[in-house]
């Protein structure tokens, strides 16, 4: 059911006790709901690009829509215009982005009422096929910024009645593709691609069948297409093994981007997933990309390898991390 085998490429049987595993315009009163929510939520501290969107895909407390994780990165081969367009922003404290992508690290903020922030430049806009959205505005248009901020913002913080900026690059066009290499959040990046890839819904598993960007669309496929390796991918046996891919880790060193790898059994067995966060504390569950079987990729909370888990599980760390 998870993972691709050289001896079993198209074993598409399924364990039993596996198989639980959007033009916008601005309606008149849109901005004055939202100017008066904006300094509580500024008092709070909390982003408004984050007080939008919740993560999506996981089995516990999730919310399937918003803008967590806008599925990109930046890529390096991209042809970007040398001049720059400016805009009006409106409201306060949005979050600018180090990626495409509104769960990356913060650089900054925009706040339209402090110097020299009531506007911003950009030089291209890339599509992320995922919407954020604020109060009855959504966009899945995210902005790169050459000031006042470097980064990426929503275009959902520009104050224009289109969903997109007129007028500027968009970057690559439709889903975004992975690139090989990176950090830890472009890896995330790249997983997160593939759950809006199929046309707004998530990758299909399967064990003999391969994505458009050429990787096998099975859980070590996934994962390979998330570290940017070879394509079509290799098993999960192999980044359990292949000490030129991964290290055995300790379940404390755990960071976002690692792997939990089940490499013991067969195909129909065997299983590794990604892991982005622990979900408290106490590290009793966390967070994880996956592709699964009846399923598809998912984006859920997981115990496989933890205490009351799946012993099974061992946590390994992509080398390409350099740590």
């Amino acid at each position: 059911m998870y993972e691709h085998s050289s001896t079993h490429p198209a074993d598409t049987t399924t364990p039993t006790d596996q198989t639980a595993r959007t033009t916008r315009r601005r309606p008149p009163f849109r901005r004055t709901v939202w100017r008066r929510v904006l300094p509580t939520v500024a008092a709070a501290g909390i982003g408004v690009t984050g007080f939008a969107g919740l993560a999506h895909g996981s089995d516990v407390g999730s919310a399937t829509t918003g803008g967590q994780s806008a599925a990109t990165t930046e890529r390096a081969h991209s042809v970007r215009p040398a001049a720059a367009a400016d805009f009006p922003t409106w409201g306060t404290r949005w979050v600018v982005h180090a990626t495409a992508d509104t769960g990356s690290p913060a650089v900054g903020m925009i706040n339209k009422t402090a110097p020299g922030q009531d506007r911003i430049t950009a030089d291209y806009q890339v599509d992320t096929g995922r919407k954020v959205c604020e109060g009855s505005s959504c966009s899945t248009f995210m902005a790169h910024l050459t000031g006042p901020v470097s980064g990426f913002l929503s275009v959902v913080a520009v104050d224009i009645a289109q969903d997109r900026l007129p007028d500027v690059p968009v970057q690559g066009g439709g889903q975004p593709q992975p690139q090989p290499g990176g950090s830890r959040g472009e890896m995330l990046n790249r997983a997160a691609t593939w759950l809006t890839a199929n046309n707004g819904a998530q990758v299909p598993y399967s064990q003999a069948k391969v994505w458009k960007d050429g990787y096998r669309q099975d859980c070590s496929g996934y994962v390979s297409m998330a570290l940017g390796l070879p394509t079509p991918g290799t098993n999960t046996v192999g980044l359990a093994t292949d000490r030129g891919i991964t290290r055995p880790i300790s379940l404390d060193e755990l960071k976002p981007g690692d792997l939990l790898i089940d490499a013991s059994g067969d195909n129909n067995t065997r299983h590794v997933v990604i892991f982005e966060k622990w979900n408290d504390d106490a590290h009793t569950s966390y967070t994880a990309y996956e592709q699964r079987g009846d399923h598809g990729t998912d984006h859920r909370t997981l115990t496989y390898g933890l205490p009351g888990g799946d012993a099974e599980f061992k946590p390994y760390r992509p080398v390409t991390f350099g740590d």
